[in-house]
């Protein structure tokens, strides 16, 4: 198999791609996005990236977009739809671990997530501890999953219920302190490893952020960046954050994975498998992303708790 000098990238219009491939790019690399066809691909066409137009079950598709690349990230997109998230997930996973082979890939810079070695109770998780097995099946690829904990991007909802409500809520308990990251910082560590292109084998790389946070911290934040010091977190019931996540759109599976991923937090489940050092620990505090959350516009008409879906961007 002819190795090129392309690096594909999946899911490159979501919060991690779209950075990974404008890193990459600023690189002065060759990049393919791979990504449903949109404007946002459009763009990262316009800056440089070969776009490849491609949902991530065409097992045709991916295998000829993977073909000739020095080097891939991998993820699986979220399907809010889906009725069996899982199975999803698992379709996915085949149809990349297909096309690894097929393409005759090397590397692989996959995304997973912390938990992901446990492969019950994780919620949405548990589909990721099925495709790291998979991938890690694979002969003569190396593979690196990265692990990020909880995504400060969870939180982008805080402006809407702030000004509509006066409040900020989720279904995770007030006090219980967990490790969150920012999204650039993922795509930061996914560029800097298909660049240098330094592990071998199969391998795990857990990211936890900057530091742990508890939501009573991350509401007092949110509270001075909207002006709002007096703002108070209320910790929502998770039947009533489930019937809000439904209602916003997700799948009766789906809201109820993200409910136990959610428990499974509360309960001290989600536990990397390794202590905070400097290698796991990246850049971006939440104080800094949330400057952020005062250019998110607020949509028009009634509100909904839709920080009760905390989790559910997660990619």
């Amino acid at each position: 198999m002819i190795r090129g000098d392309v690096y594909v990238v999946t899911g490159a219009t979501g919060n991690i791609g779209q950075r990974l491939v404008e890193k990459l790019l600023a690189a002065k690399l060759k990049v393919r996005a791979i990504a449903r066809p949109s404007d946002r691909l459009k763009a990262l066409a316009s800056k440089g990236a070969q776009a490849f137009p491609a949902t991530l079950d065409d097992a045709g598709s991916i295998t000829h977009g993977f073909t000739g690349a020095k080097a891939v990230f991998t993820m699986i997109p979220p399907n809010y739809k889906s009725e069996n998230f899982r199975g999803y997930q698992n379709t996915i996973s085949q149809v990349l671990s297909a096309s690894i082979t097929g393409a005759g890939i090397d590397y692989v810079v996959n995304l997973s997530s912390v938990g992901a070695q446990n492969s019950e109770k994780m919620g949405p998780v548990n589909g990721l501890f099925d495709h790291e097995r998979r991938f890690n099946q694979l002969n003569g690829v190396n593979v690196l999953h990265l692990r990020p904990t909880y995504f400060m991007e969870n939180h982008m909802g805080a402006g809407e219920m702030v000004r509509k409500m006066g409040i900020y809520g989720s279904p995770l308990k007030p006090d219980v302190a967990i490790p969150m990251i920012a999204t650039q910082d993922i795509a930061h560590e996914a560029a800097e490893r298909l660049k240098a292109l330094d592990f071998k084998g199969k391998s795990v790389k857990e990211l936890l952020g900057p530091r742990e946070y508890t939501m009573t911290e991350i509401t007092k934040i949110i509270g001075q960046v909207f002006e709002k010091p007096e703002l108070k977190y209320v910790q929502f019931a998770y039947d009533e954050a489930e019937k809000a996540m439904q209602g916003m759109g997700l799948s009766k599976d789906l809201s109820a994975l993200y409910i136990q991923m959610l428990k499974g937090f509360n309960d001290g489940l989600f536990k990397p498998t390794e202590p905070r050092s400097a290698k796991n620990t990246t850049a971006t505090p939440f104080e800094q992303f949330a400057q952020v959350l005062t250019t998110v516009p607020v949509k028009t008409g009634k509100t909904s708790k839709r920080s009760a879906t905390a989790g559910a961007k997660r990619r």
